[in-house]
């Protein structure tokens, strides 16, 4: 199989997961059409035969199972997706990357933030609201992002290991959080699963953040302040809907030639 054929299959593969885990369609097929356990790679094969082993009744259990198996498929298909899910899939989040097509990188970003553009390497989103009805009132939801033209001003140039320290707090929540990453145990390894995803946009990648920290000193030290002591310019939106207030929020932007990727965390009650 070439890579290209590699890669439509997983790619199918998981929007088929996608789609039953969030039970959009009751008349979906149980596997993707087209797609034989013969025709797919060893993970294609491995997900095809864990996904024809989970009963389908009772339908909630089938869709956590599904959850499961889609978060372990995506673990599986790259250490990316691997590290993204191990430091923030837990706390309200926003991750993508997208496609650079602009001389000026606020575009790309605006794209990303409004989920118009797709992850070049096929590579996890992590969207709590990707399906939310609240996008039917505010299309990027929970941004509330201004025009591209005004994004870079509210934004402030970050050095490389501040951007990785303000991922890693990403991992804490906003109000009564009692392990902040500082204190954590496991505080090095979220430091490099932090590394990890900012190595993808290469040695020569800018970063920018909405932390006012970084106003005037491009090496904010985000490990001691935390989350809650963390200032910003807010991207997020002012409406309240479906009962969720969005108070705070911190964000970390990564440029290079060919990707924009978006790293954004938020407080919420």
């Amino acid at each position: 199989m070439s890579a290209l054929a590699g890669r439509v299959a997983l790619d199918l593969l998981e929007a088929h997961l996608e789609a039953l885990w969030d039970a959009t369609d009751a008349a979906l097929p149980p596997e993707p059409i087209g797609l034989t356990t013969e025709e797919g790679d060893e993970l294609v094969r491995w997900a095809l035969d864990r996904l024809r082993n989970v009963p389908r009744e009772p339908k909630d259990a089938f869709c956590r199972e599904v959850g499961s198996l889609l978060a372990e498929f995506r673990s599986r298909r790259s250490p990316w997706n691997a590290a993204a899910l191990r430091l923030l899939d837990d706390t309200y989040t926003f991750v993508a990357t997208g496609p650079r097509r602009h001389k000026e990188w606020a575009h790309d970003v605006h794209a990303v933030l409004h989920r118009t553009v797709t992850d070049p390497r096929g590579w996890v989103r992590l969207d709590w609201d990707r399906r939310n009805p609240a996008r039917r009132t505010v299309p990027a939801y929970p941004f509330d992002p201004p025009d591209p033209a005004e994004l870079p001003a509210l934004l402030y140039p970050l050095e490389a290991e501040a951007a990785v320290a303000a991922l890693a707090i990403m991992a804490e929540e906003w109000q009564g959080e009692p392990a902040p990453v500082r204190s954590r145990p496991n505080r090095d390894a979220l430091l490099t699963d932090a590394r990890l995803l900012l190595d993808r946009y290469g040695p020569d990648a800018r970063y920018w953040t909405n932390a006012t920290a970084a106003a005037s000193d491009p090496a904010p030290d985000f490990l001691t302040s935390g989350l809650q002591g963390t200032t910003f310019h807010c991207f997020h939106t002012r409406e309240y809907i479906a009962g969720l207030d969005i108070f705070e929020d911190l964000g970390v932007v990564a440029v290079n030639d060919e990707e924009v990727g978006v790293f954004w965390s938020f407080g919420a009650y």
